[in-house]
């Protein structure tokens, strides 16, 4: 089942490729999103039959290269189960979102489900190689979908995303051969090196091999300094692109933190958990105070991710303190609020994105003060936005409100200071959300806007069930905390 939700989408995107220009816009997109639900379906099923005991479960194995000690190994756990799903989703939704594609939908959707089939096989990876080849190839489908479909300086965007990525990722390939090769026998099963710690004591060595990992983890969440492509790439992607980006690619690098890091190289985790979370501090306060002087729309909600992805840090890096000291209850609220702001910001930041394009497809720009007075012209656009922004924010009972209210919880309990001064990214979260509501809808409405358009039925029905869930998950968390819940308990034991 697990090897189907990646194989799926792989052989759609031939499919979609075949069809060509044959087949029209509408049924291209059609195709493609009917694709990028199977995953969705397949995932949801092995939900119903997952049992959350803490460890990995639904494993599926086969011989690679046995000389090197590489299998073919995916599983899940909670923390894998609920990033699949939310992935596939989002890869459903954006698919379903209709954007101008240049008459060349068959090449975009092909790209966008084999970028679907990669980012899964990341977060369903048990072997480490496995997972850094879906990891390094999720570069190559990015750079197209920017590069190709984007506007404004489209390509120089796509390059410098490829070239900073790739070097992380290379940074990342020394770490992941050097604990390679402190196994014996040589492995890079996950769960084999999750129980054998096999860094554990190596002093310089596994110091090395933890910042070579947080390095090239850090390019793709992205955090402060190694974030200055995430903009531009932002900016120039068509929306739905954009919407992947924030949703699922960035959580990779998120989610190898606790797969990888924290778990495999435990000891130096909580060696370095402290210049860590200083480092998600300055991400939570930077991108908050950068993203409020932002007149563009996009640029402004890029920066609020690296904003976002340092509170899911700080709750990763709390969580490893937290093991050190044997507070098992900061550990498990920190690393659960980390992994539900994972998904949260992937439905939230993903619909604000979407949202982004709906006003690119309207007005070809992108710059706040183009817009005004839209509240009473475009309705359901006005609420879907309000709803996105007041979610982001961290406002109660909505999804943002559930992981930050957790990450700051388990935080305080390890580093009081640093938790407090990361409360003041969530106030000025709160301004330059605000400030966006009064420019985009409130005042007069241009002349030029008098023709404006709400949201067509396409647009409306995905922002709504990326928003509903927002909704679902700040009223009612139960049913997402509890697989993670077991699967942060488990770790660090």
């Amino acid at each position: 089942m697990l090897t189907a939700s990646i194989v799926v989408p792989l052989a759609g995107a031939v499919v979609v490729l075949l069809l060509g220009r044959r087949a029209s816009e509408a049924a291209q997109r059609w195709t493609a999103t009917g694709i990028a639900a199977v995953p969705l379906l397949l995932l949801l099923v092995a939900w119903g039959g997952f049992e959350g005991t803490g460890g990995f479960e639904l494993v599926e194995t086969a011989p690679w290269i046995p000389s090197l000690g590489v299998s073919y190994k995916v599983g899940l756990d909670g923390v894998s189960l609920v990033l699949a799903v939310m992935s596939a989703l989002l890869f459903a939704a954006s698919a379903a979102y209709p954007v101008d594609l240049k008459g060349r939908g068959h090449e975009y959707f092909a790209w966008m489900l084999f970028l679907e089939s990669v980012s899964l096989g990341v977060f369903l990876a048990l072997d480490l190689f496995l997972f850094y080849v879906f990891f390094d190839l999720s570069l190559v489908g990015m750079y197209f979908l920017i590069g190709v479909w984007g506007h404004g300086d489209a390509k120089r965007a796509a390059l410098k995303f490829f070239i900073y990525t790739l070097a992380g990722s290379l940074v990342m390939l020394l770490a992941i051969l050097a604990l390679y090769l402190a196994t014996d026998p040589l492995t890079f099963d996950i769960p084999t090196l999750i129980a054998e710690q096999p860094l554990a004591g190596a002093g310089l060595t596994g110091a090395l091999v933890f910042w070579g990992f947080a390095f090239g983890l850090g390019v793709k969440t992205p955090l402060v300094p190694v974030h200055t492509w995430l903009p531009p790439a932002h900016v120039d992607a068509p929306a739905p692109a954009s919407a992947i980006l924030a949703g699922v690619l960035l959580k990779l690098g998120t989610y190898g933190f606790i797969r990888i890091v924290l778990q495999i190289l435990t000891e130096q985790f909580v060696r370095f958990a402290f210049p860590l979370a200083v480092i998600a501090v300055v991400s939570i306060v930077y991108g908050a105070l950068v993203a409020l002087g932002q007149p563009n729309l996009k640029r402004r909600i890029a920066y609020t991710s690296v904003n976002h992805m340092g509170y899911t840090i700080l709750g990763v890096a709390a969580g490893a303190a937290a093991i050190g000291v044997g507070n098992r209850n900061a550990q498990s609220l920190a690393l659960t609020g980390a992994v539900v702001e994972m998904v949260a910001h992937g439905l939230i930041t993903g619909a604000l994105f979407l949202i982004s394009g709906s006003f690119w497809q309207r007005g070809t720009s992108y710059e706040i003060d183009d817009y005004g007075g839209l509240a009473a012209r475009s309705p359901l656009l006005t609420g879907a936005t309000v709803l996105a922004a007041f979610a982001s924010l961290g406002l109660p009972g909505l999804a943002g409100f559930v992981a930050e209210f957790q990450i700051f919880v388990g935080a305080f309990a390890v580093y009081p200071w640093l938790a407090a001064i990361g409360l003041l990214g969530v106030l000025i979260t709160a301004a330059l959300f605000l400030q966006l509501l009064q420019r985009l809808f409130l005042g007069e409405l241009p002349e030029r806007w008098t023709g404006w358009r709400d949201l067509d039925r396409a647009e409306a029905g995905v922002l709504a069930t990326l928003l509903l869930l927002v909704v679902v998950i700040g009223v009612y968390p139960r049913w997402l905390l509890d697989p993670i819940e077991a699967a942060a308990r488990s770790m660090g034991v």
